[in-house]
């Protein structure tokens, strides 16, 4: 194999967070996927979590959190990380779930404040800052509903996007009677699925899907509820995955840690260390039943 061409100097991924939400239903353990509007330069058309970058005001909301950056930074792990950074990124992972799919992750302030989240989306739809919003509305964010579970930067040369990001992904419970709907603006339509049947609807081309959501939905499907899930991810470390790419007869390669290929020899992740890249389907030389093994 050979190593996919890069960049003299690549881009300087951008931090971003991602929160996966999951529910338990009749149907088993189910996740929230969004598809991006087709026209967006940065993986139109395909199924996401709800996500995006870590703005400038996100570091500055320290006041609005149930807990203390310090605590936040330690949840990630990251020591070359700044506490202010750390605590920006569960407000962002936060903000992004409401922005994008109405759902509100905070907690009241006073007997008397409600967890309205449809006005809360309005407001920040009119312009409001999230801190104006949750002032007005006298609440705080709830971080202490997220767990950190993984952190992915993009490789140095990308498969599907047209830009770097160093993205934190957390999971956490969907908040109960709160319906999650698409903004029709950044995100055209809104699924609740099993991880297993998302990657299905992907085999099958029904729906395309990003190798961080491919690898995250594979492990995901280990689990059989939310509990399970949330209790993984408090007792575990979030690996870092920097995927590596090569090039086998004609074919793209996707090597994650523990793959001989990968410069990093610790598996990061269970299942298959590499994905094999056809056409748009990204899937493992076995098939896709090796996503599980």
């Amino acid at each position: 194999m050979q190593a996919m061409p890069q960049s003299a100097t690549p881009e300087t991924p951008r931090d971003a967070a991602t929160v996966v939400l999951l529910r338990d239903t009749p149907r088993g353990l189910e996740t929230l996927l969004l598809r991006r509007h087709a026209q967006m330069a940065n993986m139109g058309g395909v199924h996401v979590f709800p996500g995006g970058k870590l703005d400038a005001a996100d570091r500055d909301n320290a006041a609005l959190l149930d807990q203390p950056a310090e605590q936040l930074h330690g949840n990630l792990a990251e020591h070359n990380l700044d506490a202010a950074t750390a605590a920006g990124l569960h407000v962002a992972a936060l903000r992004e779930a409401l922005e994008e799919c109405g759902l509100l992750l905070a907690e009241p302030l006073e007997p008397q404040a409600r967890l309205d989240a449809a006005r809360a989306r309005a407001m920040l739809r009119d312009g409001q800052g999230l801190a104006q919003v949750l002032a007005a509305l006298r609440l705080r964010l709830a971080t202490r509903q997220l767990c950190a579970w993984s952190r992915w930067i993009t490789p140095l040369a990308p498969a599907m996007a047209t830009r770097r990001f160093d993205t934190r992904f957390f999971v956490a419970r969907a908040p109960e009677g709160q319906a999650a709907l698409h903004d029709d603006e950044e995100t055209t339509a809104s699924v609740w699925i099993t991880p297993r049947g998302a990657l299905e609807q992907y085999r099958d081309g029904l729906i395309d899907l990003a190798p961080p959501q491919i690898m995250s939905l594979a492990q995901l499907a280990r689990h059989t509820s939310v509990d399970g899930v949330l209790e993984q991810a408090r007792r575990q470390r979030p690996p870092t995955i920097l995927p590596e790419t090569f090039e086998d007869q004609g074919r793209r390669v996707i090597c994650y840690p523990g793959d001989p290929l990968h410069s990093v020899r610790e598996r990061a992740l269970p299942g298959p260390t590499r994905l094999y890249q056809h056409e748009r389907r990204f899937l493992p030389e076995a098939g896709f039943d090796a996503l599980f093994d």
